[in-house]
């Protein structure tokens, strides 16, 4: 059984994640002693919550430098969900709070006003159309979403465009650098939903919730990366 080494800092969705590596034969160690962390051979972030807590849990026990000591030594990582934009420089949630910089990025709140016509985001330069085709989009993004994939890579081996996952999150992910993006996902507007950069990978999505799609990518992650 391939082990895997899941961070433990308090974030509520840590039991489905698990349950999930372990549904596909994984053999998932929970922990939040920075040692362990060092010598993992996988290592998940998963997350549920606030950017600014999600460090702060991190930091309660000193965490950070441990994930980017085992990043930077080449251990394949994957960040699910908040877990994802802990990975980013800096998240805008109830202030600006420091990430773990992985990533050079920025994680932001949808715009209040979005909106979308006949399932499609509205452009400037399409024409107006009439008031009864618009729809209003809520915050936060909440329910099925379509992935759309930029590029080749392991982690999406057998995932398609237009592919379902599961989202719930109010705030999105802004790499400096596009080409880390490995999927979008369109709500009003084109947002990064799954990232990728050598051996850091994030999914914005719930995969635990994302039925077959979601399980094929944790499948990916641990056989093929």
């Amino acid at each position: 059984m391939t082990k895997i080494t899941m961070i433990d800092y308090g974030a509520s969705n840590i039991r489905s994640a698990q349950k999930a590596f372990e549904h596909i034969g994984a053999d998932v160690h929970l922990t939040d002693d920075p040692d362990v962390v060092r010598r993992a051979d996988k290592l998940v972030l998963p997350g549920v919550g606030a950017f600014g807590s999600g460090m702060a849990g991190l930091r309660r026990h000193n965490l950070p430098e441990a994930i980017q000591e085992t990043v930077q030594r080449g251990v394949p990582f994957l960040g699910i969900c908040v877990g994802m934009q802990l990975m980013f420089t800096e998240g805008h949630e109830m202030g600006v709070h420091q990430g773990l910089d992985l990533l050079a990025g920025k994680v932001i709140r949808f715009p209040e006003k979005l909106s979308m016509v006949n399932g499609k985001r509205l452009t400037v330069n399409e024409p107006q159309s009439p008031i009864s085709n618009l729809q209003s989009l809520k915050i936060p993004h909440m329910g099925w979403n379509e992935l759309e994939p930029a590029w080749e890579n392991p982690l999406l081996a057998g995932v398609q465009t237009g592919d379902y996952a599961y989202f719930v999150h109010s705030y999105y992910c802004d790499p400096e650098d596009a080409t880390a993006v490995l999927a979008w996902t369109d709500y009003g507007f084109p947002f990064a939903s799954v990232v990728a950069k050598d051996n850091i990978y994030g999914l914005q999505f719930h995969p635990e919730k994302s039925q077959s799609v979601g399980l094929t990518i944790l499948q990916n992650f641990l056989e093929k990366l």
